[in-house]
């Protein structure tokens, strides 16, 4: 008899658990009054899943995106963020979105490739000689056809945050030459154009979870990373790596999606919300995120023994010389057309340096 009870109460449960996840993950659906909110009779409540820290420019971005949406709404829309991957890991996020457990999520355009392999193009080394090269590659035609070619899976491609320029961290260095690399073993995102590299500079690249790159410096098992400031930071890489060079070798961003069914099922003034409030969060955080990685490499001089090289414009040279010939070999894989518009695009801001 005790059984049984416990099997009945048990199947209710799991009926009421979807139902309610069913409301929850339908936006313009009936939705459950939230109490914080008096006065108001329907809320919408989107998810928000990424994986990194609230102080760094995506984890500030993606707070920012959710406050412009509850003052432009009235309160009607909130955005619910969930950061540090508390909801869904960087490997299990676009997932999450297809099949509708969740409704944003800000991901490394590293990890694009499965989509369309034109997003590796983002992934070239030292493809953006400054910051403003940035702005123009992401915000402007190369960034705009990557974002369109989500549509073909589903997709939409909202915007493209930028952290900036990602540095090398390691326990086996100084890094200054590109044989420095040789036969240490680096944590990079899951890329096959950034593999390509890491082989190339004759390293061991070992994709790995973000969140848990520390732990695996910190147990010997890999030699170092590559990231921006503000993930080194934030995450603390710099308590367990005795080296960090200043390469600006590679840029690091973000992709804000939404599954088009869902966007599809909102409102147009529910729509104009939320593309107000991302045009407005995307100026912001261009800005914000060069600030936020010059703040913390000064926080990790002060906090920190980590001994820090800037590579030179010569060692830089270098670099490049080895790297370069990668932007042949992988056209085939990205496109032509998109490899020469980087290329055109890499040579002005060059010329203007």
């Amino acid at each position: 008899m005790v059984k049984n009870t416990i099997m009945i109460l048990l199947f209710l449960g799991i009926i009421f658990a979807g139902i309610v996840g069913y409301r929850y993950l339908s936006p313009d659906e009936e939705l459950p009054f939230d109490d914080e909110q008096e006065g108001l009779s329907e809320q919408i409540v989107f998810t928000f899943s990424h994986v990194v820290a609230e102080n760094t420019p995506k984890g500030r971005a993606a707070d920012k995106f959710a406050e412009l949406v509850n003052e432009k709404s009235n309160g009607k829309i909130k955005i619910v963020v969930f950061p540090n991957g508390s909801l869904f890991s960087d490997i299990e996020d676009i997932t999450a979105l297809k099949e509708g457990q969740v409704h944003f999520i800000a991901t490394s355009t590293a990890k694009m490739g499965g989509l369309s392999p034109e997003w590796a193009v983002l992934d070239l080394p030292f493809a953006f000689p400054t910051y403003e090269a940035i702005e123009e590659g992401i915000h402007g035609p190369i960034g705009t056809h990557l974002l369109d070619s989500l549509q073909k899976k589903g997709i939409l491609g909202l915007a493209h945050w930028s952290n900036g320029f990602k540095q090398i961290t390691s326990n086996t260095g100084p890094i200054r030459l590109p044989q420095d690399l040789q036969g240490q073993t680096i944590r990079i995102m899951n890329s096959d154009t950034l593999r390509a590299q890491y082989e190339l500079l004759g390293a061991e690249a070992q994709p790995e979870s973000f969140n848990d790159t520390y732990h695996l410096i910190e147990a010997g098992k890999i030699d170092g990373e590559e990231n921006t400031i503000s993930n080194i930071y934030s995450k603390k890489f710099y308590e367990v790596q005795k080296h960090l060079t200043i390469s600006n070798h590679g840029y690091l961003g973000y992709v804000v999606m939404m599954d088009q069914k869902v966007w599809d099922q909102q409102s147009k003034n529910t729509q104009q919300i939320l593309l107000e409030a991302m045009q407005e969060t995307t100026a912001w955080n261009d800005r914000q995120a060069i600030k936020i990685n010059e703040e913390q490499l000064e926080l990790i001089k002060q906090n920190s023994s980590i001994q820090i090289h800037e590579l030179s414009n010569q060692e830089k040279e270098q670099w490049k010389k080895k790297l370069d010939p990668l932007y042949d070999t992988l056209a085939a894989t990205i496109g032509d057309k998109l490899v020469d518009e980087l290329k055109a695009l890499r040579t002005t801001y060059e010329m203007k340096e």
